[in-house]
């Protein structure tokens, strides 16, 4: 069985009477949750090879961290390996079957702490860090769009919509991981507070 990616949905292929096949999660006794996690996590691997971000970035090294993690979880469901695809590397890369759910728990608590392990919401910090980022991305935005406005509206509109582009798969991916869930928060925030500033210049 091997996990891809194929046209922003996640697909399981393997072989029957007829030769391969490609085959929904939602058709595969995965449970619901599964089936959506592999869905989204497809939809965002999909935008980070569409956006060309490069091979060592950040949302590329999350999106294969994240395929290795759920192949992980398939092998422990149907007890079987499974082969996964990196659908930015196209690396091929096989998942063993863990020898028990209890194991195949404990090594995604190993593997991801932070994200098993409840924590109280540092909102002092978090906020802070919040701030200082939608602060700068504002002023980015604000500048790069009055900047290139002068030249053309219509390339400063193209600028942002490249910029939001870009940095959309990144956001999206850290949108709930402890630490840099509070740089997304501020990411949008100065987005949309650059885009009210700038409608307000129009009028």
């Amino acid at each position: 069985m091997e996990l891809r990616v194929r046209d922003g949905r996640a697909v399981l292929a393997g072989e029957d009477e007829s030769g391969e096949r490609e085959v929904d999660p939602h058709s595969l006794p995965l449970g619901a949750d599964l089936a959506e996690a592999l869905h989204e996590w497809a939809k965002v691997a999909d935008a980070v090879v569409r956006t060309e971000t490069p091979a060592d970035g950040v949302a590329s090294a999350l999106v294969t961290r994240r395929g290795k993690q759920l192949a992980g979880r398939i092998a422990a469901v149907m007890n079987s390996p499974v082969n996964y695809t990196d659908p930015v590397s196209g690396e091929l890369v096989s998942v063993e079957a863990p020898e028990s759910a209890a194991k195949a728990a404990k090594a995604e608590k190993d593997e991801y702490p932070l994200a098993t392990e409840p924590e109280p919401t540092p909102w002092g910090t978090g906020l802070t860090v919040s701030g200082i980022t939608a602060a700068i991305v504002a002023v980015t935005v604000v500048s790069l769009s009055l900047g290139l406005g002068e030249t053309s509206r219509w390339l400063a509109l193209v600028a942002n919509i490249l910029v939001v582009g870009g940095l959309a798969p990144s956001v999206w991916l850290g949108r709930k991981v402890p630490v840099w869930r509070w740089v997304a928060y501020g990411v949008v925030t100065g987005v949309l507070v650059a885009w009210l500033a700038l409608i307000l210049t129009l009028l």
